[in-house]
């Protein structure tokens, strides 16, 4: 722990934009490896995933010196990161839905994004379909549980990166 306590802000921040990276590159394993399709809300939570890692990466080598500068990229990190659990959180209870609960399957993100407006594509996209509720455990917890984690402790790691970096 005392290694962690050494690192400056600029650090803790790439770091965070590697996590951010390893997620995607792992989620493009579980695509086209594992040939595991993302239904609308594992592609809303990869963007999640991508906005906190730009602002990682943005932080990181900007690293502004003043607590004001640095709190902007943590809240807009944890904008992210917000996202990312409330879709985490849905796609989880879909996921926790008896077999006649689950909605129909829909239509891809794709097609709701060419025929709908964006507002009605998100309700829609949120509303679920029946491929969200297919679960796909990664040693034993769903990949959205996964995100959910990474999620929280990347909010976490970026608003200590605030307090307990060395000047």
């Amino acid at each position: 722990m005392s290694l962690l306590r050494t690192w400056s802000f600029r650090a803790r921040y790439l770091a965070g934009f590697l996590v951010c990276a390893g997620l995607m590159a792992f989620a493009l394993y579980a695509q086209y490896a594992m040939h595991l399709d993302p239904c609308p809300l594992c592609i809303f939570q990869r963007i999640a995933v991508c906005f906190m890692g730009l602002f990682f990466l943005v932080g990181g080598l900007h690293a502004p010196r003043r607590t004001a500068g640095r709190a902007v990229y943590a809240v807009l990190i944890a904008l992210g990161g917000l996202w990312g659990i409330a879709t985490a959180g849905r796609h989880l209870w879909l996921q926790s839905l008896s077999p006649d609960q689950v909605p129909a399957c829909g239509p891809g993100l794709g097609y709701l994004f060419d025929a709908f407006p964006f507002t009605k594509m998100l309700k829609l996209a949120f509303t679920g379909s029946g491929e969200c509720a297919k679960v796909e455990p990664i040693l034993g917890i769903p990949m959205p549980g996964w995100t959910l984690f990474w999620f929280v402790v990347l909010i976490v790691w970026a608003f200590l990166a605030i307090r307990r970096s060395v000047r």
